[in-house]
């Protein structure tokens, strides 16, 4: 699932990549895409979530949940189950967040 999801991030730009314990957060000045494992922190059968910081809100029957930590980030949460579930409609989504970490 991380693969896919660095491929995808790939063809958006040049980003950092930061592997932590619990996460790998992909960022330009500052974090626009992760990707974790919720088995770590729930009991959960969910291979790994796609989380990505977006300017605004955007509904999608995809996201299986959307916060607002700060004035200016929507967080979208994605499950993902199979690699080709990471398509154009997420780099459609990754782009845009990308642009707005700069």
């Amino acid at each position: 699932m991380c693969r896919a999801v660095q491929e995808a991030v790939s063809t958006v730009g040049e980003t950092t990549v930061r592997v932590t314990k619990s996460q790998i957060a992909f960022g330009r000045r500052r974090g626009f895409a992760y990707v974790w494992r919720p088995g770590q922190y729930v009991n959960s059968e969910v291979p790994a979530v796609l989380s990505i910081a977006l300017p605004r809100e955007v509904k999608s029957e995809r996201f299986k949940e959307v916060v607002h930590p700060s004035a200016n980030v929507w967080m979208h949460h994605i499950e993902l189950h199979d690699p080709a579930e990471v398509d154009d409609q997420i780099v459609e989504w990754l782009t845009e967040a990308y642009a707005s970490a700069s």
